[in-house]
């Protein structure tokens, strides 16, 4: 069974803080926060192309 992936919530974009390493927080639908260990937060969307 697939996870289930619930939206992020402003709280939690707000309360997410750099470690040592960069990691992501994943909105579902291809969009996710990078968290950078410098601090910087960069949205990122997957997009593809599904015509053949």
């Amino acid at each position: 069974m697939p996870k289930k992936i619930t939206p992020m919530t402003d709280t939690q974009i707000k309360n997410a803080k750099p470690q040592s390493k960069d990691y992501p927080i994943y909105d579902g639908n291809g969009l996710l926060l990078l968290i950078k260990s410098t601090g910087t937060k960069i949205w990122q969307l997957s997009a593809w192309d599904t015509k053949k």
